[in-house]
């Protein structure tokens, strides 16, 4: 079958947007219908469908919730990070959360979530925040648990290869350590090392889902930006369900162009984007 139509209309859109925000709580208001129709286009074209009222007639049956909406996720998701991003919630939690953990003297390890790891950058630079830690505190057992709803980007953060443009954040020291290059010297790309990529486990998550079911409560959470592609009250029901794994005490990270302002949660503001469980 080729394709002979790939606009898509006003009411295929209507269809489209409102399953977007149901499923992934996206919000896809009209501005963003020709966004969308681009992102799309290349879904019709693998699949060999005409038009989208017939792209939404697959993907809402029973074979296309099967078969496609994981190809439709990893299409309209925004999958933008960077290494080092926003170094404050770094600097915290090697100065103030770990050496607490220490003194804890706990025999179980610091848990980790990064709740919206896209490629990896997030994750990785935790451990090696927390191995530079282990240097000047000593031995500190640690896991870092990533998901995303992306099963694309998951598979690039297991990887763990970057090209040379994506390290640019990244300390030369840092770089040493933690950073693998290619034996072809023609090659830009370089590798986390394995010990680094150990301690990270990742796993497909849809932050709208019903329930998370992670088998244990974490310590800390990083949910940076992505609450801001989120309306208010989508935030605050994913907010309430991500601390529902965090331990009493334990720090949510959000991002700093996000806020949890008036959402009656029982979180305190240490700094910002930095928040403490009460209960």
């Amino acid at each position: 079958m080729s394709v002979v139509s790939s606009k898509l209309g006003n009411s295929d859109f209507q269809k489209l947007s409102r399953f977007i925000y149901d499923r992934l709580g996206i919000k896809m208001p009209p501005e963003k219908k020709l966004l969308l129709e681009s992102r799309l286009q290349k879904r019709l074209r693998v699949l060999q469908i005409p038009d989208f009222k017939t792209y939404c007639t697959f993907l809402f049956s029973k074979e296309g919730l099967e078969q496609e909406l994981v190809f439709m996720t990893d299409a309209v998701t925004t999958n933008k990070t960077d290494f080092l991003r926003e170094p404050r919630h770094f600097d915290f939690l090697n100065s103030v959360i770990v050496p607490e953990f220490l003194n804890s003297k706990s025999q179980r390890p610091l848990r980790i979530w990064s709740s919206a790891c896209s490629t990896g950058e997030e994750p990785y630079t935790t451990a090696m925040f927390l191995q530079e830690a282990i240097e000047t505190t000593g031995p500190l057992n640690y896991e870092i648990l990533a998901t995303d709803i992306s099963t694309e980007v998951l598979k690039k953060a297991a990887s763990g290869i970057y090209g040379e443009d994506r390290i640019k954040d990244i300390p030369q020291n840092f770089r040493k350590k933690y950073l693998l290059r290619s034996k072809d010297p023609k090659s830009a790309l370089v590798k986390i090392i394995p010990e680094l990529r150990r301690k990270v486990t990742y796993k497909q998550l849809n932050l709208m889902g019903t329930d998370y079911r992670l088998d244990t409560l974490q310590d800390i959470i990083f949910c940076r930006n992505v609450l801001i592609y989120f309306d208010k009250e989508t935030q605050k029901n994913v907010v309430q369900k991500l601390i529902k794994y965090l331990r009493p005490g334990g720090y949510l990270f959000i991002g700093h162009s996000e806020s949890l302002f008036e959402m009656n949660l029982p979180l305190k503001q240490l700094m910002p984007a930095t928040f403490q469980k009460t209960l």
